[in-house]
């Protein structure tokens, strides 16, 4: 997980945590996991994409309702990436990244939640953060970033708004005991 620093310069990234789906040579792919899209709910979402009509919105299953929908990050915003636990898999769909957290992009997650087979856990995030070759290494090198072991907690859970302060304190930092200033030996 990314933790965006007290400086970072960016304001899409303040105070952001970030899930890291991909990293290569090709560069690195991220879902913001800490800025809920507030105005938009998930069984709105079903409707608008036509995965359950109108008048089954009430019927969703308790999953479905508490599924969270956040602010993935900057890029594709109108494209849907689900963050979800390992118990839900759609081969040559579901990309497995690590401890038992998968990502599924596909409208066949959304009808699986809607009709109560889904994922135990998931989040829907509209748009990814994403890097170019290095760059996110030349970033990490600026000071602009920490980072932190992922965990179901961080990814899935209950209060979005606290996650930031969780990761910091998850390793043992006080967000305003940091330094905006990088040290290179």
């Amino acid at each position: 997980m990314l933790i965006a620093m007290p400086s970072m310069q960016d304001e899409r990234f303040s105070r952001t945590l970030i899930y890291v789906c991909a990293h290569s040579p090709e560069g690195a792919m991220g879902i913001v996991v800490n800025q809920p899209a507030n105005h938009i709910r998930f069984a709105d979402l079903l409707v608008q994409l036509n995965v359950v009509p109108a008048e089954q919105r009430i019927l969703l299953p308790k999953e479905a309702g508490s599924v969270k929908v956040l602010k993935g990050g900057p890029v594709e915003t109108g494209r849907g990436f689900v963050l979800h636990s390992a118990d839900y898999f759609i081969e040559n769909s579901t990309l497995a990244i690590a401890d038992g957290i998968c990502l599924t992009a596909t409208l066949d997650i959304l009808k699986a939640i809607a009709s109560g087979t889904g994922p135990a856990n998931a989040v829907l995030a509209l748009g990814y953060a994403g890097w170019a070759p290095g760059q996110l290494e030349t970033e990490i090198q600026a000071n602009g970033w920490l980072h932190c072991p992922a965990d179901a907690d961080l990814v899935f859970g209950e209060v979005t708004e606290l996650k930031y302060d969780l990761a910091m304190r998850r390793l043992g930092i006080d967000p305003a005991m940091l330094s905006s200033d990088a040290g290179h030996a």
